[in-house]
Formats: structure tokens, sequence, C-alpha cells
């Protein structure tokens, strides 16, 4: 039977198949589901390098090698769907050190014959060659600085260009402005060579189409690939005119940017769309349940982060007919996807309940939420207008961004606390009177430093990303660019750059233990805790009188004081950094999945955290921090360190609520999120997990392939994590609420 329910269940159990297959070729992968495919046997791409380091810079580098990359990619035709269109590769692949290499990549046999004959093969991504930075490592590595130098994408398209002008009208608009910035050849050039490569990508799904309706005897499934190639024609030049025709043109954009620069930015899903649903309905050629399937299509072609629901520049409520029907889509797929509810006080209440009602329904971390009045109000005190802040959609992990205006560089730029705290604990033992005020003094010069030097970094990465990494495919949706000839990294409207701190919670904790334990109830002595560290706790007992401090997130303790303390000394420091005119950093508490990477690089600490232990997650507390209460207490807690100015400070949490699927449930999740939201809140990812399932599928993912868990900002299939990474899900668990 060929009916939308038998042909969502066939696609995803090929999912499930894919994922698997895709954790045999790869290994474990702690990042983003990404909707990718297999690798396909015999896949090959020769990179071809413009630099004598052996890498490709600039857009004849980046350009050439997309190119090769793209038609690498073989079409993917599912039967059972209605859109095509899937990508396996990224060309930052061939850019990269060995270490960020796929296992399928390394054991290519041809990839081994060719990194044989290559010059200084796989080499770095940044152009050290031409612009280093070699003065700015030494603080970097000291305190463990993601410096946002190669960063890639991290910000957000404006897809009403595309659906405005399609592939072929890009390519019109480039040769206006050619002929308008003769200077500016080389950028219009390899931007033409871009959307051809992709048209030519659209053709080869056309052609295999073709192939396909001839062998075809089953008339349903002959008459739904008649469509789609239909569709596919229709958008090979031409703007999208419907619904379908909308969601395949955003397939087919979607892979291409994923192949070049990783970009998962989506849009304002329901508003967007809402145009061609709305006439394809009033013309007779579209019902709920195509409109449905067509999403569920989508978000299984790629979990790019879309944003649904909102409200206006004048606080009217965006919430529509479709904004339901992409929540009964993800139900009907229910896949790792990445929707966001924005969330306000005058939101349509019958929809936040529908939410909130699928996350606990399927309990695969979908959908979040995040806070309006916070994002926007916080936002604007950077001195950006109402109507932008309220454009500013949620894209990404953590983060905001303006469509086709805004290069925030958002979760590419990230101060590791931690170690600024080891720095400063170094420092403060060679003083002969010790204090916890002496201690923060201390940490606060390391802090300016640690600012100082990343917005060196950063500022280096504006200046030349465009001679290196310039976004051939992003910049076809933005704003200026094609217009100027010039990258979006030099042409923004806005260079509102996020920069996050991480590790919070170890800082927090440990200047609660050394206040509580060493100053004022004096069970240990400055150089007793100082002997701890060292050794490693190797005394356990002392370890304890630390590790039992009160922590913060439990309420109202002096760790939860010293949180907000640092949150308020973060956001002044970073606030008062001095940057080129135009540009700003806008402050937030982020740590993204390196909360491993990041511990291994700090020591033992007051908090009786053992040497290279991972660091606490974003703003959440470090894991046991309490048991009962402990999802309310912990969203209190990470309300008062929300810094302010439009980044967020995550509500990351886990737990099983005991709670069916049904009114009482449902409004005992929402409470939560509106006490959060009314505090200040900005964000909230929530995985609401079977626990008894959780733990099993820890000692043996294969039981359960299917689980769904949002690690962080990203969700991912449970049994595609490594260990280390599903231990830090299982440790930040929450029982009951």
């Amino acid at each position: 039977m060929y009916s939308y329910a038998s042909r969502l269940k066939a696609m995803r159990d090929t999912k499930i198949a894919h994922t698997l297959a895709k954790r045999k070729q790869n290994g474990y992968t702690d990042l983003d589901d990404f909707g990718t495919v297999p690798i396909s046997e015999g896949y090959f791409v020769e990179p071809w390098y413009n630099s004598t380091n052996g890498s490709f810079y600039g857009y004849d580098g980046m350009c050439e090698n997309f190119c090769r990359v793209l038609d690498a990619h073989e079409p993917y035709i599912d039967p059972n769907e209605m859109l095509c269109g899937r990508w396996r590769d990224m060309l930052v692949n061939y850019r990269g050190d060995l270490h960020y290499m796929p296992d399928w990549l390394k054991k290519n046999p041809k990839t081994q014959e060719f990194m044989k004959s290559a010059t200084n093969q796989w080499s770095k991504r940044w152009d050290e060659q031409r612009f280093p930075y070699d003065h700015l490592k030494p603080l970097q590595e000291k305190y463990n600085i993601t410096t946002g130098i190669d960063g890639d994408a991290h910000f957000a398209c404006d897809y009403r260009i595309g659906f405005e002008l399609g592939f072929g009208g890009l390519l019109k608009k480039i040769d206006k402005y050619r002929a308008i910035n003769l200077d500016k050849r080389e950028f219009y050039d390899a931007e033409e060579r871009t959307v051809e490569a992709i048209i030519s990508f659209v053709q080869r799904h056309i052609d295999k189409l073709e192939t396909m309706i001839a062998k075809e005897e089953n008339r349903a499934v002959r008459n739904n690939l008649i469509e789609m190639k239909q569709t596919c024609e229709n958008i090979r030049y031409n703007a999208p005119s419907t619904f379908q025709e909308a969601c395949q043109w955003t397939a087919f954009f979607n892979c291409a940017s994923r192949i070049y620069t990783r970009d998962g930015a989506g849009f304002q899903l329901d508003g967007l769309l809402y145009p061609y649903y709305e006439r394809d309905v009033k013309a007779g050629i579209l019902d709920d349940e195509k409109a449905k399937f067509l999403i569920a299509n989508l978000l299984l072609i790629d979990p790019h982060y879309y944003q649904i629901s909102g409200v206006d520049e004048n606080d009217k409520d965006m919430t529509n007919h479709l904004s339901y029907l992409i929540l009964e889509a993800a139900d009907s797929i229910n896949i790792a996807t990445n929707l966001t509810v924005r969330v306000h006080e005058n939101c349509d209440k019958e929809f936040m309940k529908k939410a909130v009602y699928y996350l606990l329904k399927n309990k695969n971390g979908w959908p979040r939420f995040c806070n309006d009045k916070a994002l926007a109000e916080g936002y604007m005190r950077n001195g950006i207008d109402k109507k932008t802040a309220r454009e500013r959609i949620a894209v990404g992990c953590n983060w905001m961004c303006v469509p086709g205006k805004e290069f925030p560089m958002n979760d590419t730029v990230k101060v590791n606390v931690a170690k600024v705290l080891d720095e400063a604990l170094k420092d403060l033992r060679k003083e002969e009177i010790r204090s916890t005020e002496r201690l923060f003094e201390i940490y606060e010069e390391h802090l300016k430093k640690a600012v100082e030097v990343t917005a060196e970094g950063v500022n280096l990465h504006i200046d030349h990303a465009w001679e290196v990494t310039p976004e051939l495919v992003m910049n076809l949706m933005m704003k200026n660019t094609l217009e100027r000839g010039e990258d979006i990294s030099q042409c923004a409207e806005l260079y509102t750059v996020g920069i996050d701190g991480a590790g919070l919670a170890v800082v927090a904790d440990s200047f609660g233990a050394l206040q509580t334990r060493v100053e004022e109830e004096k069970l240990l002595t400055w150089d007793e805790m100082y002997e701890a560290l060292d050794s490693d706790f190797a005394d356990e007992r002392t370890r304890l009188i630390l590790n039992s401090a009160p922590k913060y997130c439990q309420g109202g303790t002096i760790s939860d004081e010293w949180a907000k303390r640092l949150t308020e000394s973060w956001v002044r420091i970073v606030k008062a950094q001095s940057m080129p005119e135009g540009r700003q950093f806008i402050p937030g508490w982020f740590s993204w999945s390196r909360t491993i990477e990041y511990g291994s690089k700090v020591g033992a600490t007051p908090n009786g955290r053992r040497s290279g232990a991972p660091i606490s997650h974003g703003a959440n507390p470090n894991p046991h921090f309490r048991t009962d209460g402990a999802p309310t207490a912990q969203a209190n807690g990470i309300a008062s360190v929300q810094c302010g100015y439009g980044n967020t400070a995550p509500l990351q949490i886990e737990f099983d609520p005991k709670l069916a699927a049904d009114e009482k449930g449902v409004d005992t999740v929402l409470r939560l999120i509106e006490s959060h939201f009314n505090q200040g809140g900005t964000l909230i990812n929530i995985n609401i997990l079977d626990s008894e399932k959780l733990l099993e599928a820890n000692e043996n993912p294969d039981l359960h392939p299917d689980l769904v868990v949002r690690v962080t900002g990203f969700t991912a299939y449970f049994a595609s994590l490594s260990p280390q990474f599903r231990q830090l899900v299982v440790d930040r668990f929450l029982q009951g609420i």
C-alpha cells in the first residue's frame, strides 16, 4: 500500500539503517546527525591545491573544490519520498588535518594513494602562510580558547532572496552586477560556477528520475516520480512557485550549503512557506496531508535549524495553521529534528501545549523553546532596533541570527573559564596572603587577557575570511554580497559576534567550596587544598570535603551567588573589550559539545573535580548537584546567570518526568518553561527520557538505534555518540519533576 503512513514508516526505517551504516563507516561521531546518507562505494574526490602549503583558499580554490565535491555526489532518490537529494561529504574534509578527516576517507585506498603524492597533504584550514597568528597562540592555548579563526558558516541566509529569484535568477543577478563592478570579476566568476554546479546537481536528479520512471511498473510510484521530475525541472532555473517546489528548492540549496561549509541555519519555516501553502490550498493542488508529508520529507533530508511561531515588530503573534502542520509533520516522521518554538506573551496557548505534547509523546528532544522577550530586548541593548531584533531567529545550537544581514560567528568563539581559574590558582599560590577575594581579582586579570586575545583572533578572521574561506554558497542569499561583489564577511550590516564562556559551574562551585570549606569553616588550609590539587585528590576524604560544599543551582547557596558574580564579571569584561567600529562582542554561556575537550586541559579544581575530567556543560550545574526538585532548581539557577545582550545561556535539561503526554503532564512541563522564561531565561533544550531505556542504550546502543537525544543545541542518535558522550548525557539526567 502506497499511503503516506506506509511511506513515512519506510522512510524512517531507512533513516535508522543509514544511521547504523554511517556509524560503521565513520565510527562514533559527537556531532549533529546532519541528515547525510552513507558514502557510496567508489566515491572519491581528488582536491585541487592552490597553495604551496598543500591546501586551497580563496575564490578559485574554494570554488574549484566545491564543484569537485558536489559533482562527485550521485543523485539520491527514494521512491517513497516526494522530495529528492541528499549530501554525503563536506568540503572541509579536504582542508583539515588528519585529525578532522572521517574514518571512511582515511580508509579509502585512493585517498591513501593520493596522500602519498600530495604536497604537505591535508594541511590546516586557515592560511597561516599569509595570515599568521603565532603571536596569539601562547595566550590562546593558555586559556584554552576556541578562537573562531577558520570557523565556517554560523550565520543565516535570507531564503526569501532564493525563493524570489531561483537559481536562474541568481545567475542573472550575478551577470548584472559583474557588469557594474568590473574589478570584482574573480568573485562573480566563482559565484557563477557555484550556481552552475548546483544546477548541474539538480539536472543529475532529473536524469536519474527519467531512468527510474521508464523502469517503474507501479502506477502510484511512477506518478510520484513523474511529479518529482516535474518539480525539479521547474526549479532548475525558475523560482519556486508551489509549496512542493519551495520545499524541493530548499532541499537542494541545503545540500549545497552543507557540503560547502556545513551550514545548518534554516529560516522561519512557517512564515516563509505559508504563502505557498495558502495559495496552493486555494488552487486545489495541496491539502494538509500532502503538506505534512512534504515537511516531514524536508526534515528528513536535513535537520536544519528552523524556527516556528514568534511575534512580529508590532507584537502580533505569527502562529498560523502551517505552524501546527509542521509539528504534526515532525511527529509523523519522529527523527532527529531541530525545530525551535519562539515563545512570547501573546503566543497561541494551544500551539504551545501542542508543542509540549509532542515533546512528551515522542521523547526525542524536539521541539526546543526560546524566549522572545529576553532575546529581543537583550539584543536591542546593543543598539539594534526592535524590528531587526524580532527578525533575529533561532538557527543554531545556542544562537540567533538576523537572516541575510548579520555575520555573528556565533558558537565558534569560546573561552574556557575553568582554565582561566586554573591559571589564577597558580598565581595565588605564590602569594603570602590568600583569599577568595584575591583569587577573584587575579581571575579577572586573566579573564581580561583572555578576552583581549580572543578579540584579536576574531578580528583577524573577519578581516581575512574572504581570502581564506569566502562563503560562496551562502553569499547567494545575503544582503549586499552580489550587489557589491564582496563576501558577507566584508559587507554584513551587523557584526554582533557571540563569545561564550564555558565551565561556569566548575568555577562557581570552586569559589563556593573555597569560601565555605577553607575560609569560613576552616576544614582545610589553603596549603592542604593545594596539596589535594597537586595529588589529584589522592585523599578521597579531602575531595569529598570540597565536593560536598554548597553547589550552584541548589538554590540560594554561596555558589549560586558566585555564579551571578562570575556572570556579571564576564559580561562587564566582554562588553568593555574594544573592537573596530561596527563590531562588538555579545557574551553568553555555552560550551557546545566541548566539555570533554575543555576538561582535558584543566587540572584538578577546588570543587572536587579531578584533573582532566569534563567541565560543566554550558550554564548548567555540575552533574549530581541535587536530587529533590532538581529540574526546577536548575531552571531557576540558570535563569539567574543570563548575560542580557541577546546571546543565550541555555537551560539544557534531561529528566524522566514520570508524566503521561496528557493535559496534566503538558501543563506541568509548560509551567517549567514559562517560569524559566518569566525569570529571564533565553533558550531551553529539553530531553524527556525514559531512564530505563537510556541506561540500556548506554550499555548497548544497538538495543535502541532510534533513540534521539538533544546532546547540546543539536539532536543526534544516541547510538552514534561515543561512549564518553553517552555518559555525559546519562550524568546530566535528573529524576522526576
